[in-house]
Parts: C-alpha cells; structure tokens; sequence
C-alpha cells in the first residue's frame, strides 16, 4: 500500500491540511492588512506613496530572501518543525511593528513578519507531496490555497471592524498572540510522517545542488515568468493597491472601499475553491493544469485591460474577476512539483516563491514610484493618471509573459494536455 494512504484523506485534511492552513491564513492577512490601515500607516508616519509602497512591500522582500533557505529546511527537518518556529518569528515581527514610531521599525517589524510567515505556502505543499499521491496534489494545493487566503477576507471587513474598538497597534498586538497560538497548534497537531518528515540529509554542498538543478531547468524557466507576473500581480494589488485604486479612482470612503475588498477576497476563495475542482474535471477531458493555467491568464489580463478603461461602475467586478480568475497563476506550483524528485519539493517551490515575492516586491514598490511622479489629487489620495499607468506597466509585463510561455513550445515542452481518463 503506498505509504501516502495510511491515514485516511478526512485524517490528512484535520491533522495536516487544516493547521498549516491556519498558518497560511495569518500569513494572508498580514499580506493584506495594510490595504486597509494605508491611510493611518500614513498620516502617523508621514508616508507618501513611495514610502507606503517600500513598507509593505518589506514583507515580500524578507519573504523572498529566505526562500532558498526556507526550502533546503524543509527539504531537511520537515515541514512541521520549521513552520512552528517560523511563525514564532512573525508573533515578534507583529510585537515590533504594533509598537514601532516611525517607518524605520515599521520596516523592521513588517520583514520579520514577512519572515516569519515565508513558510506559510511552501511547509504546507510540502507537507501535500508528503501526505497526497501525486495526482492529488493540484486539487490539495488549490484547496489548501482556498483555506488560507480566507486570511485575505479576514484583511478587509473585519479589520475595518475590529478597528472601531481599537487602532492598528492593538490589532497587531492580538495578531502577535494568535501566531503564538498558530505554532502551538502545529507542533501538537500534525503528526511526523515516519521515515520522511525528518527530511534529506547530507551537506549544504548537496542542498544547493538540488537548488541548481531546479534553477538549471528550462522547464522551471518557461513556466516562471507567466506563473511570477500573474501571481505579484494578484498578490501586489490584493495587499495594497487595489485599495488605493478604488479609493482613488472610484471615490469610495474607507468602510466602502473595505467592503469591495471584501468582495474581492471572497473571489480570491471561490477561485481557489473552483479550482480544485476544475484541475480535476480538466484532466478528465484531457487538459493537464498548465492548460488550465493559461485558460486563466486570458480573462486575467482583460479584467486588468479593462480596469484601464475606468468604465463607470465597473471597478470592484473588474477586481472581482482579476482575482477570481488569477487564481489559476498558482497552477505551476504543483506542475513542477510533479516534474521534479519528491526529495527537491521543498526547493522547487521555494524557488518559485523566491521570484514571485522578489517580483511583488519590486511591483508594490514600483507602482508607489510611478504613483509618485504624478501630482497629489486636488481632493486627497493619489493621481488616477499614476493608478492606471502603474497598472499599465504590470499588465504589460503579464503579456510579454504569455508570449514567452507560447515561445518556448519546443525547447521546454510542458503538456497542455493529457490522454481522457478512461
């Protein structure tokens, strides 16, 4: 019997699936949260778009950094370990940031939050390849995804709630305390998966090597640019600048703006939801998930086409969609994790993180620059001119993307589709 279905898949989804989605759930919200607290982010540390952009985007870039060590830890101790003492990191990240005074410590709590939270996705589809046969592992990943970006609704109207009780410093200082919590759960919940969840051995001169050898593949190179400009574009506008956007552009005051967001993040669940179901249903009539993949990038991009336009109206659908649809950006994860031996998981998903948070850190921190160059609106906020040529950038990159993917047919060549299942 293969080792993977001695625990019955109800035992997996409780015992591994639901508490590494807790810590993925935190690591959503603290991604999102200053979407909604931007404006007293910036009136109490003087912020303009440039700064609020390069604070938020610190978290993607402490986050990016330790990708590459994140995944030779895993690939060694195990997702369980690793994941518990992260987000113990992420409790003191919250603690420095709920009492820091200015935007230097605002910077450092936000990168050990970022920190501490690197791990959220990776422990988590580790623990899938760990746990899951291998033809499971798009529908585990996009459910586990689903789970916790529910940390993605939790950043909109409940934090625009829990603010009407306290400020943003008391919201951090509970978030420190349900982290705590979030590791605690971890280290007693899930159990160790025998003979493997100890990890590889062997030296660091190994572990890089396997890090070599994802980076040296010309498959991890054809299917990264799309998978990296879609996915920092879903993740950079959902954590920051969608908010701005429609405030800016659509005019709404912080309850409504954090009411669209809500709707937003709900489409970001119902797509990650749906998509579980709709890897399996494609397979059937025989298109593999990076098929699936580039069906998505399609309405992606003429959601964001079409937010340029500013037809009346129509933002938060627009937004709605974007979200709904760029969900299947995650599809590569699992590709590549099938692609490569189960040994160098870890470091085939970390690998991919290390350029998608480095590409939402650049982007959330870029668009705050392009906002920048044009002048403050006469009624407060930024320039719809720097909104939509911000987006403008973004979107072109995602193209330029597609059209990479499309050109590299024949030297990298990654089915679209499969044989029907009988």
């Amino acid at each position: 019997m293969n080792e993977q279905l001695r625990f019955s898949p109800t035992r997996i989804v409780l015992t591994v699936t639901l508490p590494f989605a807790l810590g993925h759930f935190l690591s959503y919200l603290y991604r999102n949260v200053n979407a909604v607290i931007a404006d007293d982010l910036t009136r109490e540390a003087g912020l303009d778009a440039t700064g609020l952009g390069l604070l938020t985007a610190a978290y993607f870039l402490s986050f990016a950094l330790f990708q590459i060590p994140l995944g030779m830890l895993l690939d060694r101790f195990g997702p369980r370990r690793v994941q518990a003492t992260l987000l113990l990191v992420a409790a003191v990240g919250a603690l420095v940031f709920s009492f820091a005074s200015d935007l230097h410590w605002l910077t450092v709590g936000r990168a050990f939050i970022g920190i501490g939270v690197a791990g959220g996705l990776m422990s988590a589809f580790k623990a899938n390849v760990m746990w899951w046969p291998v033809e499971k592992l798009p529908s585990a990943n996009a459910g586990f995804m689903a789970l916790g970006s529910l940390g993605a609704l939790a950043a909109t109207k409940p934090v625009e709630q829990v603010l009407a009780y306290t400020d943003w410093r008391g919201l951090f200082l509970g978030l420190a305390v349900v982290t705590v919590m979030a590791a605690g759960t971890i280290l007693t919940v899930v159990p160790e998966r025998p003979g493997i969840s100890g990890g590889v051995g062997g030296s660091l001169r190994d572990a890089l090597g396997g890090v070599r050898t994802v980076l040296a593949s010309r498959v991890f190179w054809r299917l990264a640019p799309l998978c990296v400009t879609m996915h920092a574009a879903l993740l950079g506008y959902q954590g920051l600048w969608a908010g701005p956007w429609i405030r800016d552009v659509e005019r709404l005051d912080r309850a409504a703006t954090a009411t669209a967001l809500s709707w937003t993040a709900v489409a970001l669940i119902v797509g990650f939801l749906s998509l579980s179901v709709l890897v399996e249903r494609a397979r059937r009539v025989g298109i593999a998930p990076a098929g699936v993949m580039l069906i998505g990038a399609v309405p992606t991009l003429l959601a964001q086409a079409l937010l340029l336009l500013q037809l009346p109206g129509m933002s938060t659908p627009l937004w709605v969609a974007f979200a709904l649809f760029g969900t299947t950006s995650m599809l590569p994860y699992a590709v590549l994790q099938q692609h490569f031996p189960q040994a160098l998981a870890g470091r085939v998903g970390t690998a991919m993180n290390l350029l998608v948070f480095s590409s939402v850190f650049g982007m959330q921190s870029g668009v705050g620059w392009i906002i920048d160059l044009f002048p403050v609106a006469a009624g407060g906020g930024y320039a719809v001119e720097g909104h939509r040529t911000g987006l403008a950038v973004v979107l072109g990159l995602q193209i330029l993307a597609l059209a990479w993917f499309l050109a590299w047919r024949r030297s990298a060549p990654i089915p679209i589709r499969v044989p029907p299942a009988p």
